[in-house]
């Protein structure tokens, strides 16, 4: 009975109910508490007990409705949806088609609960909607292991024109392990900064995973073909979804809101944006306390000294605890660094990237 709130009770389940509720009060057993039990409210019971009481006054919904396809419509939809003509064809084209003809058999929205009903409302042409999953999970332990990149616009002073700021980002340590900035959007410009962000950082083959979107710099015949020599392992973001690419977003937010960035002047030629880009990279890397790694600078995290900093910094603060215990409350601030960094995480998917052993 529970969950019938509202709905019409048969005469026979209405008697059995009253039956058990009597049932359940001959051995001591509160009405309410039976009511509750069968998930009947007591107002009802006591209407149940009412002379002719069990009878349903309700008027229940209309058994038939009135404007319900006959069985030979009914068939005459079916035929019409599966015939040579319209069988790999949706709903939304069947009726227009039928309608140029002057024949109306039903509404769009008929055809397809009638297709539904029937288990025929699969795709209904050869080709199939493309499925764009989510990227695996890539989980990074150390520095070197799972980078990302991503192309931003810088503004000139001339309207309508922009540089193209390529930039590629350690997710471990946030390091900027190479950029470069050009007047076009291109799989060679991006080619040429993966070669020589490797050849920087040492890079091995099967070492890292470049992840990046699916834009056509990334996607490229040349880019490829260059990660498949240089041996990284590459990952792409679903389309138009920025979400899977949220380090290089980051940077680039950080970028334009620093307190240097022209907003107004903007960049009058290349070698003005270049010499800004080469001072925000070193101040980035070198002296940016990075909210992240428990304010220390990329650098510090990628070279390993953040370790030696942050215990330094969990000693500073017990000291101080234990000067003064009463302005402090149970433990001190964590100042432990983060043993992992994940990309897209997925608790359902397993990383393509788990440990150092299985890049290397």
């Amino acid at each position: 009975m529970e969950g019938s709130k509202g709905r019409l009770i048969s005469f026979e389940k209405r008697a059995k109910a009253v039956e058990f509720i009597n049932q359940m009060r001959s051995q001591g057993v509160r009405k309410s508490k039976a009511c509750e039990l069968l998930g009947i409210n007591l107002r009802t019971k006591e209407r149940w007990d009412q002379p002719d009481g069990l009878n349903d006054k309700r008027k229940g919904a209309p058994r038939l409705p009135t404007n319900k396809l006959t069985s030979e419509e009914y068939n005459q939809l079916l035929s019409t949806a599966n015939s040579k003509t319209y069988q790999n064809l949706s709903p939304n084209k069947i009726v227009p088609m039928l309608a140029d003809k002057g024949v109306f058999i039903a509404s769009e929205s008929t055809f397809y609960r009638i297709l539904r009903a029937e288990k025929q409302l699969a795709h209904r042409q050869t080709t199939r909607p493309a499925k764009h999953h989510r990227p695996a999970a890539l989980v990074a332990h150390a520095p070197n292991q799972v980078w990302s990149w991503d192309i931003t616009y810088i503004p000139t002073q001339v309207r309508g024109r922009y540089f193209y700021l390529y930039m590629m980002i350690d997710i471990f340590s946030r390091k900027i392990v190479g950029w470069n900035i050009h007047e076009l959007e291109s799989s060679e410009c991006a080619a040429r900064l993966a070669r020589q962000a490797c050849l920087d950082e040492k890079i091995k083959p099967k070492q890292i995973v470049l992840h990046s979107d699916n834009g056509v710099p990334m996607k490229g015949a040349t880019m490829r073909a260059t990660l498949e020599k240089l041996g990284v392992i590459p990952s792409y973001s679903r389309p138009s979804v920025s979400d899977d690419n949220p380090y290089s977003e980051a940077l680039f937010k950080t970028l334009k809101y620093h307190h240097s960035f022209p907003i107004k002047t903007r960049f009058e030629a290349m070698t003005d944006a270049s010499g800004w880009c080469e001072h925000f990279v070193e101040w980035y890397n070198n002296e940016h306390l990075h909210s992240a790694l428990k304010y220390v600078t990329p650098k510090q995290r990628h070279t390993g000294q953040d370790i030696a900093i942050l215990e330094q910094r969990k000693q500073v603060y017990q000291l101080a605890k234990q000067k003064n215990p009463v302005r402090w409350s149970k433990c001190v601030r964590n100042w432990s660094p983060t043993a992992f960094v994940m990309l897209n995480p997925d608790k359902k998917r397993k990383s393509i990237a788990g440990d150092r052993k299985s890049l290397n």
